[in-house]
């Protein structure tokens, strides 16, 4: 057995919201500590050139980037296991976290930045280089990658809203962009299947399947194989790049039933502020952010939930999904911020001590 650790901070996940997050909580000296995940660094890791986050006038590649988060994190003191979660018990602080290694940790804030990760079609080619084309012509990220493919021809997988964005977004720069979907209509949104359609440069190829992504690592991507499934028959489509739009998934499983979540399984949190439904326990970057899914947003939100957290431990109110505010002592101030609900229940004013006396005057 492992010994138990208990840490002010725990945060889950080593991406950029989380690296982020412990860059902010060691600096505020409450010792964070890192639980690595099964992809440290996050899905910055399996990226090549980054040129969209800012600081980095010529480009940084995305391992470089990673470690020099990772660098700056433990240059104040955080604390890292490469692990992952494997259970929680969230009903009480502290908080317990337990890894697949064995180690019992309490935590009395605890942040999740678990990530999310595409989901892929599981084909010959896609891969991360070099067992595959990854990063050479493959992707699920047009916003990160769209501008490296200026003037190509490009295909874009899947049917529903994401493929639709994606597709939209890539003709600012391909030459062309063809919609590869298995079924014959979309299962997008009339709002954005119409702007698809509407798109003079963009094409669709129906009830078909990508069996494979074709190229070299010299070439990069050069076409896809293309499986017609009324018909049984195989054909070669030439193309650039080729971008995976079917979803993400956000790595939240182990969350289930503790976090309130949407439907896919991000999780909610408060707008104000990075809280979940239970004080103290804070999400940031893509495991709460279905939208953006940017490593400089993310960066961002782990910057707001390592705030949240260092407001919380010093008994100041952190704003809930509800609109109340709730201290680490169980005070819950309204949403209009004119009561505060103690720990016994007992309801006591929030205005100040010179508007109480006037209202009291008042009053007489």
């Amino acid at each position: 057995m492992k010994e138990t650790l208990h840490r002010e901070v725990v945060i889950v996940g080593s991406g950029p919201a989380g690296l982020t997050a412990a860059i902010y909580a060691a600096r505020a000296e409450l010792h964070p500590l890192v639980i690595h995940g099964p992809q440290p660094g996050g899905q910055l890791t399996i990226t090549t050139e980054v040129e969209n986050y800012p600081g980095f006038a010529e480009g940084i590649q995305g391992p470089e980037l990673m470690q020099q988060f990772e660098e700056q994190a433990k240059r104040f003191g955080t604390e890292f296991l490469v692990t992952y979660v494997n259970k929680v018990d969230l009903s009480s602080r502290p908080f317990t976290v337990w890894t697949e290694e064995g180690h019992e940790i309490k935590a009395e804030t605890l942040i999740v930045a678990s990530g999310a990760s595409a989901k892929w079609l599981g084909i010959p080619g896609e891969a991360p280089a070099p067992q595959g084309l990854g990063g050479l012509g493959v992707s699920a990220c047009a916003t990160c990658d769209g501008f490296f493919f200026k003037g190509k021809p490009l295909v874009v997988v899947g049917g529903g809203d994401t493929a639709m964005e994606e597709a939209t977004f890539l003709t600012r720069y391909a030459s062309r962009v063809t919609v590869v979907h298995r079924r014959d209509q979309l299962r997008a949104s009339k709002i954005m299947q119409d702007k698809a359609f509407k798109n003079p440069k963009i094409d669709f190829i129906w009830n078909a399947d990508v069996r494979e992504i074709t190229g070299t690592p010299e070439t990069g991507v050069t076409g896809v194989r293309l499986y017609d499934n009324r018909t049984g028959e195989e054909t070669d489509f030439a193309c650039e790049g080729v971008f995976i739009a079917i979803g993400h998934k956000p790595n939240t499983d182990v969350f289930k039933g503790w976090l309130d979540m949407d439907e896919v399984g991000y999780i909610k949190t408060a707008g104000l502020s990075m809280a979940t439904n239970i004080p103290g326990v804070f999400a940031c970057g893509d495991a709460q952010d279905s939208f953006y899914r940017q490593a400089v947003t993310a960066a961002g939100t782990g910057c707001m939930a390592a705030i949240d957290a260092e407001r919380y431990l010093d008994s100041l109110p952190v704003a809930m999904a509800g609109g109340e505010e709730v201290t680490i002592e169980g005070e819950r101030v309204s949403a209009d911020h004119e009561s505060v609900t103690m720990p016994d229940g007992e309801v006591v004013s929030n205005r100040p001590a010179s508007e109480s006396e006037e209202a009291s005057v008042g009053g007489d």
